[in-house]
């Protein structure tokens, strides 16, 4: 028997998150072998601590890309996101380099070659999701706890909010009735502040009112349980404070715990690697058949081997809410769009420097852009899947 109310919980960090440093230059180095080069291969993986930051992978790509102009774009991401603190500051820290040639194991795996097409990067499992909780078909307490850190990086970056440093994290307790949210039952915010003096009731002075500009005003009432900063003071952020990762917060990256994950992260990876571009694929196909209005909600998961160009599962759970069988959409996805490697880089253009961008505030939710960025949220496949379901 279906539960008629219940709580549901997700978190989110910022841009200046230990982690998401790391997120960052990963994908920073991913855009500039696809910028110069796309066709590159590159897996990169960062490590951020006190002053120091190791960039270290495997990459396939042009000699004009070098250690030093790799430094350069490194540090010049750390500006950006607003690290100039004593203990990780942009321009003073230490940053080492170790990026050598892509296996040539791996090389002929994924490469196309005679008659074999080009074959995934890796075997594992994808998946995504999409749901009518929210407009951008997502589910709501993650859609939120990203909104609040935006709107909370905006304020800190235009200079609405002076106090606030870059590292922040943030959490939201959404009640559900009969499965749809109707409230926030409780709030968390922590963030750093450059104000030493600053007390938890100061910093909430700050930050309440962005959070009530992200949440439906009706969510917060006299009854939402609020945390800001609950351990007082926090001065001491981002990796000086917490040693970095690229990939560590992939349950922050897609659906909040809301529906499963596959396991592989997304950052630090060109779109060969189908941890990325399949689960991007997967949320693409979920998006389009809950916009078809086949479902209000939607999981497909996708299965590959390395070296393997088609998937060797596609699986779809329609939760009961389908205007369909999940079995005959399992037959129509296959149908409206090629899910090998190349075919899923061609159908959403992922051969394009646009992943910096997806570092921080999730890779789904987000309104594609101009430039072939976030062009797995298009809604484009809608009018296909109605007739291939027909």
């Amino acid at each position: 028997m279906a539960r008629t109310t219940y709580l549901f919980t997700s978190e989110s960090v910022s841009e200046g998150h230990p982690d998401k440093v790391c997120d960052r230059i990963s994908d920073t180095v991913v855009d500039a072998y696809l910028g110069a080069m796309p066709e590159a291969r590159v897996a990169c993986e960062a490590l951020a601590t006190t002053n120091r930051v190791v960039v270290a992978g495997e990459v396939r790509g042009p000699a004009s890309i070098t250690p030093a102009s790799i430094e350069a774009m490194v540090r010049k991401a750390i500006r950006d996101i607003g690290y100039a603190q004593d203990g990780f500051h942009w321009e003073k820290a230490q940053i080492e380099i170790l990026l050598h040639a892509q296996s040539a194991d791996i090389a002929q795996g994924v490469d196309a070659s005679g008659n074999k097409d080009e074959g995934a990067g890796d075997q594992g499992i994808m998946f995504g999701y999409a749901c009518r909780e929210t407009p951008e078909y997502m589910p709501a307490p993650i859609y939120y706890a990203h909104r609040i850190l935006r709107l909370m990086n905006e304020a800190r970056k235009s200079g609405d909010a002076p106090t606030l440093g870059p590292d922040a994290k943030s959490q939201v307790t959404v009640e559900y009735h009969y499965g749809k949210p109707v409230r926030a039952a409780s709030i968390v915010v922590s963030t750093q502040h450059l104000d030493e003096t600053m007390s938890s009731e100061d910093v909430r002075r700050v930050i309440e009112p962005i959070v009530r500009t992200a949440l439906p005003e009706e969510w917060i009432g006299s009854d939402t349980v609020w945390h800001v900063n609950p351990t007082g003071k926090f001065v001491i952020g981002g990796p000086d404070g917490d040693c970095g990762l690229t990939g560590r917060k992939i349950i922050v990256d897609t659906y909040g715990g809301a529906a499963p994950h596959g396991g592989g992260a997304f950052s630090g990876k060109d779109p060969t690697k189908v941890d990325r571009s399949a689960a991007y694929a997967a949320r693409y196909l979920a998006k389009n058949v809950v916009a078809a209005e086949l479902a209000d909600r939607c999981t497909i998961q996708l299965s590959y081997a390395i070296g393997v160009a088609q998937p060797l599962s596609i699986y779809v759970d329609l939760h009961g809410t389908g205007k369909v069988e999940d079995a005959r959409l399992e037959k129509a996805i296959g149908q409206v769009m090629d899910l090998s490697p190349r075919g899923i880089r061609q159908h959403l253009g992922l051969n394009r420097p646009i992943y910096a961008r997806t570092a921080a505030y999730g890779h789904f939710g987000r309104a594609p852009e101009a430039d072939g960025g976030f062009s797995w949220e298009r809604t484009d496949l809608v009018n296909a899947l109605h007739d291939a379901v027909a």
